[in-house]
């Protein structure tokens, strides 16, 4: 395969997770008596502009369908994360009722719905239908389509190019990220500002965040790579924040190359640690599928030890984070009986792959688990404190990622 931003060879393997479906494909109860499609789970580096991808299999229109059961307003830690977000921009970009904010990926409304009660005109961009009804249910204007440089010139031509423009968790799931990038620009005000937030490679690796990979997830993305991309695109990168969310991710502040602002010493700085932490050198990338397997490994033993041990199992968030976990070690209801999720649109279904039920979070009461394994790791505080009266009662929350720990 070719790299998707500069058409180099790729030819190195950085992670191989055999076979797996789209991690968001929920099932239902007829879904489980017909073929479930899987497609190979590999990631390839480029070492030339060290573009982290996967192989060229799904595409997003099969991964992204109109039932998308993802909905980014069932995390309180999330929608708290948005709230703080879009005070800070009203605040330091001075944005009025005169501007115009466009959100990519806008999803259920949970960011933009801040905009819209401070009075502050938006518009979302999203292609999922059940996630663009709820935020058009809240009043949020959305174009369902995918985002790219036809759609970015089309709104440029309407007269809506925007002061700021957000992309939450969607840069890395753009299979065409450069197009995706000259989209920004063509939507852009001269002077306005591009803010995205995705996942750090650097974390990925420091902290052995293989379940973060699945198909949705074209790219896995360093400052390094993204600030090339930018600049392919005539944008710059001016300014950063590294975040905790996600397991570490990174705020990325994005201009046109010509905008006044000064790049921000923080840039540089990153820079620099990515460098010296070799993300740049092929060496970095070619130990990781060994430290992937023993976490994997680990999960198991835990896992099978437990039922010769005769005890209950039960698990907390049907994530996709969740789904690559349980579907390379193997994991099936006889290990794991049944997953609680809150989100109503994926209780009642069951995870893609492993077939695992999905129940709602009031089940836990009722069977009392000995172990309650977390799978979205990164909101794992939020869980806990959320079923504090489970732990009050003997059960011990369990989580994989980084390694394996009991609490």
């Amino acid at each position: 395969m070719n790299c998707r931003h500069c058409g180099s060879s790729v030819t190195h393997t950085f992670l191989d997770l055999g076979f797996a479906p789209p991690s968001n494909a929920y099932l239902t109860a007829a879904d489980l008596t017909r073929p479930e499609k899987y497609y190979p789970l590999k990631i390839k580096v480029c070492d030339q502009c060290w573009l982290v991808q996967t192989e060229d299999y799904a595409t997003a229109g099969e991964l992204f369908s109109s039932d998308y059961a993802y909905f980014s307003s069932t995390s309180t830690g999330w929608l708290a994360h948005a709230a703080r977000y879009a005070e800070k921009m009203i605040r330091e970009l001075r944005l009025t009722r005169d501007g115009l904010i466009i959100e990519v990926a806008s999803n259920d409304g949970y960011l933009l719905k801040n905009f819209l009660a401070a009075g502050i005109p938006c518009l979302g961009i999203e292609p999922t239908a059940s996630t663009a009804e709820a935020a058009e249910q809240l009043g949020i204007p959305v174009i369902r389509k995918f985002f790219g440089e036809t759609l970015g010139r089309q709104l440029a031509a309407d007269g809506k190019q925007a002061d700021l423009i957000v992309g939450n968790n969607v840069y890395a799931h753009v299979p065409d990220i450069d197009d995706f990038t000259r989209g920004l620009k063509a939507a852009l005000k001269s002077s306005g500002t591009i803010t995205l937030e995705f996942p750090h490679l650097m974390r990925l690796l420091e902290h052995t965040q293989f379940d973060t990979v699945y198909h949705e997830h074209f790219s896995y993305l360093s400052l390094y790579t993204v600030a090339g991309i930018f600049t392919a695109a005539g944008l710059r990168i001016w300014d950063i924040e590294e975040l905790p969310t996600h397991g570490g991710s990174l705020r990325l502040y994005g201009c046109h190359a010509k905008d006044h602002r000064p790049t921000s010493a923080a840039v540089t700085a990153l820079l620099a640690e990515e460098a010296r932490r070799g993300l740049q050198t092929l060496a970095t990338y070619q130990d990781f599928q060994a430290r992937a397997d023993r976490l994997k490994d680990d999960l198991l033993l835990f896992l099978l030890e437990q039922k010769r041990a005769g005890k209950q199992m039960a698990a907390y968030g049907a994530a996709a984070k969740g789904n690559t976990l349980l579907n390379y070690a193997g994991v099936k209801p006889d290990l794991l009986p049944f997953v609680c999720d809150a989100a109503s649109a994926k209780q009642g279904k069951f995870m893609p792959g492993s077939h695992i039920p999905i129940l709602p979070p009031a089940v836990l009461m009722e069977r009392r688990p000995d172990y309650l394994l977390i799978l979205p790791w990164n909101i794992a505080a939020e869980i806990k404190k959320g079923n504090a009266s489970l732990a009050e009662r003997g059960t011990k929350f369990v989580t994989a990622v980084p390694m394996l720990e009991i609490v």
